[in-house]
């Protein structure tokens, strides 16, 4: 049962491992054994999440799912359980525990059904939604493949206001505001010193004088979040400044792929 506001029942989360096979069934494996010239691909373990609202429907659920954007419901829930996946990770103390992406997944579904059914992650009608498209124009305009290879060649280099500030965006995407705030005050720093480099080159330095600008408000926010929550105009900065690094980043990485 996962909680809102008050304690009030938000939705029940369903977990459930599917197609894993049974460990006494693996046999017990001491040390090193030779492997086969063609092994054949070794089965995958697969999960399904099922997300349920806690409150019925207040009309027909052939009706409900006839005029509901399945693409916006399928997200929604998706938020829901990175949240979750989120808080195991802090409560386990374990960085590798990434969020989930719609694309990631073998199938999506939104749909209706009684409480046993949807109780087993079942349904009485569902319809699946279509994969998601590439997110945003970031992905597209950095040229991903062709960056990869430039860096595996090493004709660039991976920066660390890069890294830096894909976790600030994260954040960001997630709505942990505080978090995305600490991340940003990084990111801007490490952005302003790390692209000196390419200085004179397009019209970098005018993008770098602008990040040095943001470095007063970005600060204050910063200082603003360690006491708790941020106001709209603060998280409205936020988003404008972490868009401006991102802007810088990628004219940084045009200025390479050219």
């Amino acid at each position: 049962m996962l909680r809102g506001h008050a304690g009030e029942p938000a939705h029940i989360l369903v977990l459930r491992t599917l197609g894993a096979q049974q460990r006494r069934l693996l046999g017990r494996r001491r040390g090193a054994r030779p492997a086969v010239p063609a092994p054949e691909p070794a089965p995958v373990t697969t999960a399904r999440a099922t997300l349920i609202a806690a409150r019925p429907l207040t009309e027909p659920g052939e009706r409900w799912l006839a005029n509901a954007d399945l693409a916006v419901e399928a997200d929604r829930a998706i938020d829901v359980l990175n949240a979750v996946l989120h808080a195991h990770r802090i409560a386990a103390a374990d960085p590798t525990v990434r969020p989930v992406v719609r694309a990631q997944a073998l199938v999506v579904r939104v749909g209706v059904g009684g409480g046993e059914q949807v109780a087993d992650g079942r349904w009485a009608r569902a319809v699946e939604v279509a994969p998601a498209r590439a997110r945003g124009h970031r992905e597209s305009v950095l040229r991903p493949q062709e960056r990869l290879a430039a860096i595996l060649g090493a004709r660039d280099v991976v920066l660390a206001c890069e890294d830096l500030t894909l976790r600030a965006r994260a954040d960001a995407d997630a709505g942990r505001w505080r978090e995305a705030a600490f991340q940003l005050r990084v990111a801007l720093e490490a952005a302003i010193a790390e692209l000196q480099p390419w200085g004179g080159q397009g019209d970098l330095d005018a993008r770098i004088a602008a990040l040095r600008e943001q470095r007063t408000s970005v600060g204050q926010i910063a200082n603003t979040a360690l006491e708790g929550g941020l106001q709209e105009p603060q998280i409205a900065q936020v988003e404008a400044v972490l868009e401006q690094i991102e802007a810088a980043l990628r004219a940084r990485t045009q200025l390479g792929l050219r």
